[in-house]
């Protein structure tokens, strides 16, 4: 059985799972990587909203970014995060 401090780790990872905003950006950049201003335009909300949804989902290290010139690219951080994003998709349209 793992300890606590895993245990606790793993249930904070599956938090972040928890909102459909962060859901639906992480199924937009399964797509493709995107910028903020594209993401908001894509999910129809304003840049603020999806920046600090970005925010968080880079602190659980489910996406990454990179600069491209003064824009900020964001990813998905590997392929685990497209396979956990997969398996949950097909469990529910089981």
């Amino acid at each position: 059985m793992a300890d606590s401090e895993t245990t606790n780790s793993l249930a904070d990872f599956y938090k972040v799972f928890g909102d459909g905003t962060r859901i639906r950006i992480l199924c937009a950049l399964q797509e493709a990587d995107l910028c903020v201003r594209h993401l908001a335009e894509l999910l129809e909300m304003n840049q603020s909203a999806i920046s600090h949804q970005l925010r968080v989902l880079k602190q659980a290290k489910l996406v990454k970014n990179r600069k491209e010139g003064k824009t900020v690219i964001y990813s998905l951080a590997d392929d685990h995060i497209q396979t956990i994003i997969s398996q949950g998709m097909e469990h529910i349209n089981e």
